[in-house]
């Protein structure tokens, strides 16, 4: 198949929400709560919500600069491609890409909601309010204003499962059937993925098919190997620190309880998959007579294949290995904005991975029709298929404008990290000086104590 005949789904793109995203969808009782965007001394852009500053407003935001500027910030919407955070240029830059949809997730709202979470201990209703304002701006401010290129996925109320399961209802009735939850909720104080407390939710979500999307990252914590790491160290273990989640899932009773319920390991490659799946059967015939664990008639990778999706965004040695796995849930991924993306040349990119040993079925699943398949998703209701194909998207916004702009004039510092904290030029100069000066104290008293 040739890559201008793909029709691409990707179910990892990010939104940067724009400043007017609450502007009437928060009730009038909490009109002083609303968050809103305020630009600094710096020229910076900063979330404020609850008088707090929120940290990461671009996240690494970087699509269409060069890759010497890439980093973590951008600071400011000046500093992002306007594709970024306006959805009417967004799908402009996917069609550039060849690409028919995406699933976004939240940037402000943090990739699991987290940000409401904060606040649910002293103002719950104000915290759901919150949520539920940023899920109607999504479903029709976002995805809804191109219901054809948007996969729609939303938050949830994290701190009571209750509603959780009430609010995958109201979203699964507007026609939106993925919602993003932490891959370890115990990093978050919550319960961890073998409590029980979590069954409403996964409940609601079986009951609907709304599939479960868990993000590298969504648990707020980076896995660092040691403070003065380069940054090269985590973005190399950034595709398998889904590892654990999915240990997570398999030897807890979600799956048993719930054997209909999906979960997409969103951003986690598929290169590990085979390990994974040999070493878990492997674990469950050699310990399983000690250790309790029962799965009756299958093995651990059955449920794994089952249950489990997966997707990536370069990974060969996974598509090589694709017949150790379940094809049917197996799913691509672009990134757009972030420094990992493939855009504006994925279909290309993601051809390399395609020789003649795997077929055009194949390659149509992993490219469109999983997604179909498991979001409840068709924009073939709405678009033309003849109309869907990277050719054909190509060909709506011929001449645009994908080359890399510098925007060197407007960034921080590059990234670095402290005391396994990113620092992104988000801090100001003198609070990054603070925190640099505490971990050198840090550091020479553990030599003194040595």
């Amino acid at each position: 198949m040739n890559s201008d005949d793909y029709i691409l789904i990707s179910v990892d793109d990010h939104a940067i929400e724009p400043p007017d995203m609450f502007e009437g969808r928060v009730p009038r009782k909490f009109a002083e709560k609303t968050p809103f965007v305020r630009r600094d001394e710096n020229g910076h852009d900063c979330w404020i919500y609850e008088g707090n500053v929120l940290p990461n407003f671009g996240l690494n935001a970087v699509a269409g600069r060069p890759k010497e500027e890439y980093g973590m910030e951008p600071n400011s919407f000046d500093d992002m491609r306007v594709g970024t955070f306006d959805v009417h240029e967004r799908v402009k830059d996917m069609s550039a890409n060849g690409v028919l949809a995406a699933l976004n997730f939240p940037t402000f709202a943090r990739f699991a909601g987290q940000t409401f979470l904060t606040n649910a201990d002293k103002s719950p209703d104000q915290a759901m309010a919150m949520v539920r304002a940023y899920n109607d701006w999504h479903l029709e401010g976002w995805a809804g204003q191109y219901p054809d290129r948007f996969v729609p996925c939303g938050i949830t109320p994290l701190w009571d499962p209750q509603l959780q399961a009430q609010e995958v209802r109201r979203l699964a009735e507007r026609d939106c059937h993925a919602v993003t939850f932490s891959a370890n909720p115990y990093k978050l104080g919550l319960p961890s993925l073998h409590s029980s407390s979590w069954d409403p939710f996964w409940a609601a979500c079986e009951e609907v098919g709304t599939v479960v999307c868990m993000h590298l990252g969504s648990s707020s914590s980076v896995s660092m190997t040691a403070p003065d790491a380069p940054y090269s160290v985590q973005m190399t273990g950034t595709a398998i620190t889904l590892f654990d989640t999915a240990a997570d899932l398999i030897w807890s009773d979600v799956f048993k309880k719930f054997p209909n319920l999906k979960i997409s390991l969103s951003e986690g490659g598929i290169g590990w998959v085979p390990y994974f799946l040999e070493r878990v059967d492997y674990t469950y015939t050699q310990h399983g007579a000690w250790t309790g664990a029962d799965f009756g008639d299958r093995m651990p990778s059955d449920v794994f294949k089952s249950n489990i999706i997966t997707c990536f965004i370069d990974d060969h040695f996974g598509i090589a290995s694709l017949d150790t796995m379940n094809t049917d849930m197996v799913t691509w991924e672009c990134d757009y904005p972030h420094s990992d993306s493939t855009w504006p040349r994925s279909p290309e990119a993601l051809a390399a991975h395609f020789d003649d040993s795997v077929s055009d079925e194949v390659v149509n699943k992993i490219t469109h029709a999983n997604v179909l398949d498991l979001y409840s998703f068709d924009p073939f209701k709405i678009r033309p298929r003849e109309r869907c194909t990277v050719a054909a998207l190509r060909a709506e916004v011929a001449g645009r404008d994908v080359s890399a702009v510098s925007h060197e004039r407007h960034r921080g510092p590059k990234v670095t990290t402290i005391g396994g904290i990113i620092s992104t030029g988000y801090r100001s100069e003198s609070e990054q000086a603070k925190e640099v000066a505490r971990y050198n104290e840090r550091q020479a008293a553990a030599e003194a104590a040595r």
